[in-house]
């Protein structure tokens, strides 16, 4: 890989790096000529493993060994980036962990244990770093979430709700970001990993490998990016744009005691309607029941 001029001297953090895609966005990265701190709680040496690997094709890395769910540990990443090259440039929200029960069978401890890794471990290391890119008005955050975040699956219940806790983290950090220069997105990735491994055959796990799911990583904390509070989908070489949509313009409720038990049969072929944040949808809803009510009243 040739090193973009663009990316070179750059820092980067990305957590969860010692193995599977952290370690794949790492290498790349590296490859890029980004320096990179690839955290990994396990000081079992594949955090150094990996640098030792980044470092032997001539790139610069550094390992640093927080749990994300530890006190301060945001803080001891950034200023591992500062120490080490004074600057920091971009983070890659990657750790977290899955799960293997259904809801019946998972323990609450169990359950906010998953949602405290995924969620508030990516929220806390965020909290920590968001202050210093905004305070130099550039920067680049991307959270790692799933399509389980978005449609739901069975057995993944705490799994999937941390990571559409992430997606509306993520969409409301963007709102507040964009003014001050951190462009901040969200990648849901499909690859070959030791949650997805059983469910692929070999010539899937070929094609859908962590490495293919890099690039398009790299090119959401690029300094040139301009993709910003979106999810993007990706896996083996593919990439889609998801989002929560409100079908149609709606349809008038009746006022009466007599509940309504199912939506008009029209409604799964309205138009999906997008927003850019609550306060839009909120705006477009009051329109559009505004407009309706009148026609349905015969005022028109």
């Amino acid at each position: 890989m040739v090193k973009d001029s663009r990316c070179e001297g750059r820092v980067v953090i990305v957590t969860g790096a010692g193995a599977g895609l952290g370690r794949a966005y790492a290498l790349h990265l590296a490859s890029l000529g980004w320096r990179v701190v690839v955290n990994n709680r396990n000081r079992s040496s594949s955090a150094d493993a990996v640098v030792a690997e980044i470092r032997a094709s001539g790139g610069e890395a550094v390992a640093q060994y927080d749990d994300v769910c530890s006190e301060g540990a945001g803080a001891r990443m950034l200023q591992t980036a500062l120490d080490t090259w004074g600057r920091l440039d971009a983070l890659v929200n990657n750790a977290g962990v899955d799960q293997h029960a259904p809801f019946h069978k998972i323990s609450l401890e169990d359950f906010r244990r998953i949602f405290a890794i995924n969620f508030e471990g990516t929220v806390a290391i965020t909290h920590a770093i968001y202050p210093h890119l905004r305070a130099q008005g550039a920067g680049r955050i991307v959270v790692s979430v799933s399509s389980a975040g978005l449609h739901g699956l069975h057995g993944l219940s705490a799994y999937a709700a941390s990571k559409a806790a992430l997606i509306a983290f993520m969409r409301s950090l963007a709102a507040e970001a964009a003014p001050k220069g951190v462009l901040v997105s969200a990648i849901a990735p499909y690859a070959a990993t030791r949650m997805t491994d059983a469910h692929l055959n070999d010539e899937l796990r070929e094609q859908m490998s962590v490495a293919s799911v890099a690039p398009f990583l790299a090119g959401l904390i690029h300094p040139e990016a301009t993709s910003h509070g979106q999810t993007w989908v990706v896996g083996a070489g593919w990439a889609r744009r998801a989002s929560s949509v409100e079908w149609g313009e709606g349809y008038a409720v009746p006022m009466t005691s007599t509940p309504m038990t199912t939506p008009p049969d029209d409604v799964a072929s309205l138009p999906p309607r997008e927003f850019p944040d609550a306060l839009a949808a909120h705006a477009d809803f009051l329109v559009c029941a505004q407009q309706g009510l009148h026609r349905v009243g015969g005022r028109e």
